[in-house]
């Protein structure tokens, strides 16, 4: 116990100034920490800006070694790709639905009795809601015990040549396969990163089954400018005799995943539509908002499905689907057990199409961050607001609050929002407040704050080009909170720039909002012309709020406006 503190000491004191680490010692010496102490020493682990754009040019390079050097993380904690197998994992990847195809299977599967493990990602408050434990993130104590268990190992297992810890992401999948055998859970269910082929999920060998959502556009610079590239990237995943499930795709991918599934030699069946399970059940109520929901639903049935198949080798009710000879067969609709109606009408998933009512204000939430995420956010928001709309009486303002990162096309996305008839559009960086100290969760050393500026001002200007909003020359001021960040911002009409997310929520809701109002941050200064702009805020009967964009954003907003996702 000595020399494991010892260990941890020691990267401590050498990470103490760049983690922001503030720690103490026992009467007998040793260390005592606490949880954000181990996020702190986790955010050490994110790849730094300066050599970011090194690596993903050697991930583009060389793929393969991530996954190479993944085995070798997981030999230094005393893992191995046959203990993984114990795991009795589902896999599931795609580029949107993933998330919430894992959730609706997670809490089929939990509502029929199992342990269950579900390991997503992004965060949306807090790190440990990536890995959970019977739909719930593991406790602060536990996710501090664990962390330290394999961070110990593996520091105490570096080379003199520099081999020493894994990225942010491979470690927390490290973790997570860590905390699911420790707490012997049932089964696991594992969303990929990126990808899917070297995704460093990806070494997983055996899934008892494997899922596949809609797939489109994202991440171009490590998967492939094309859809058929994105699509082989994704069907990586797929292994020799495990059976593929994956909703309706376009042609072009389609023709791919047929063709891996037949290399690999997968079985490969394309779910139904929602309705067709509908004709013998009824109506099936979702937990999630938007049209999109019903594949991802349906999907989730089969992957539940299958699992409880190998489980139970002989149920009546969730017989087997014949499996055909051609490429791609097609699965069979089922009625559903009244446990898996239960579980599709009460799955909870946080940030994607969310709704949350707070007096006068409500907030729509949802993390869209491709351009096919944002056709179905702006069709979930559009009906949602239309019946909102409806049933005041006085006047409503509609408020976008927006941010995208990485290498999204921003202008596209925005494109598909004007429609929306916005009054305000107002953009900030993915920064919750100005002082960040005691937010360790989120934390994000992969991009600097101008950079995050600088790309919250051209959204602006992508936004006023769209709505005609420009303004004539010699209409700039300073950024609107004052001596906080060196930059300068054009404000024009209906379009504002604030510096961090709190501010944005602070100057939209005017107060009105109760629980922002118990935040306990105090409320950030403007210019007296931007509060005038406010007025209209002030005076509606109603104030619709979209933030979307980006789930970082959306994590961000949610911190402050559910309390409940921080403690």
């Amino acid at each position: 116990m000595v020399r494991y503190s010892l260990v941890i000491l020691s990267f401590l004191l050498h990470t103490k100034d760049q983690a922001g680490l503030h720690f103490s010692t026992s009467s007998t010496g040793l260390l005592i920490m606490d949880y954000e102490e181990a996020v702190c020493a986790l955010n050490t682990l994110q790849t730094n800006v300066s050599v970011l754009d090194q690596v993903r040019r050697e991930r583009s390079d060389q793929p393969e070694l991530q996954l190479q050097a993944m085995r070798g993380f997981l030999h230094r904690t005393g893992l191995t790709v046959d203990k993984l197998d114990l795991l009795n994992i589902i896999h599931v990847t795609g580029t949107k639905g993933k998330g919430s195809t894992c959730a609706f299977t997670e809490r089929i599967l939990r509502d029929y009795g199992f342990r269950t493990g579900f390991y997503s990602s992004p965060h949306l408050v807090q790190v440990r809601e990536r890995i959970r434990i019977n739909g719930q993130p593991i406790s602060k104590e536990l996710f501090t015990k664990y962390f330290w268990e394999v961070f110990a190992q593996l520091d105490d297992t570096k080379d003199s040549h520099g081999v020493s810890m894994p990225a942010y992401f491979s470690f927390l999948t490290i973790l997570a396969f860590h905390v699911f055998l420790q707490e012997r859970v049932d089964l696991a269910v594992i969303e990929v990163g990126i990808g899917g082929a070297y995704d460093c999920t990806n070494i997983i060998r055996k899934p008892w089954v494997c899922g596949i959502s809609s797939l489109g556009i994202d991440h171009t610079s490590i998967l492939g400018d094309t859809i058929e590239e994105i699509a082989w990237q994704k069907a990586g995943i797929f292994k020799p005799g495990v059976p593929v499930f994956t909703v309706k795709q376009p042609d072009r991918p389609m023709t791919v995943l047929q063709g891996r599934a037949k290399e690999i030699r997968c079985p490969l069946w394309v779910c139904p539509d929602l309705e067709q399970y509908e004709s013998g059940a009824g109506h099936l109520s979702l937990g999630l908002a938007g049209q999109q929901q019903r594949c991802n639903a349906s999907l989730a049935l089969q992957l539940s499905k299958t699992w409880l198949q190998r489980y139970r080798q002989s149920d009546d009710q969730l017989a087997a689907p014949v499996v055909e000879t051609r490429l791609v067969s097609q699965a069979t609709a089922f009625k559903p057990s009244p446990i898996m109606v239960k579980g599709l009408e009460a799955t909870e998933w946080p940030g994607r199409t969310q709704t949350l009512r707070h007096g006068p204000v409500t907030y729509y939430l949802d993390g869209a961050h491709t351009t096919g995420s944002m056709q179905a956010c702006v069709h979930w928001f559009s009906q949602e607001i239309q019946q909102e709309e409806s049933s005041n009486r006085g006047p409503v303002i509609r408020v976008l609050l927006f941010n995208t990162t990485g290498e999204r096309d921003s202008a596209a996305m925005l494109k598909l929002l004007e429609p929306c008839q916005f009054d305000f559009a107002v953009f900030c960086p993915n920064i919750t407040e100005t002082i960040t100290e005691n937010n360790a969760d989120q934390q994000n050393f992969n991009v600097s704050v101008e950079n995050m500026l600088t790309r919250c001002l051209d959204n602006q200007i992508s936004w006023q080009s769209l709505s005609g909003t420009e303004t004539k020359q010699g209409s700039e001021s300073e950024l609107l909170i004052k001596d906080r960040l060196p930059l300068l911002a054009k404000t024009r009409t209906n379009t504002l720039v604030f510096p961090c997310i709190l501010s944005a929520l602070q100057w939209i809701s005017q107060g009105r909002d109760t629980v922002l109002a118990t935040a306990g941050s105090p409320y950030l200064p403007v210019q007296p012309s931007v509060m005038a702009k406010a007025e209209p805020l002030r005076k509606a009967a109603q104030v619709s709020v979209l933030v979307t964009g980006s789930l970082h954003l959306v994590g961000g907003a949610l911190k402050y406006l559910d309390p409940s996702l921080a403690s």
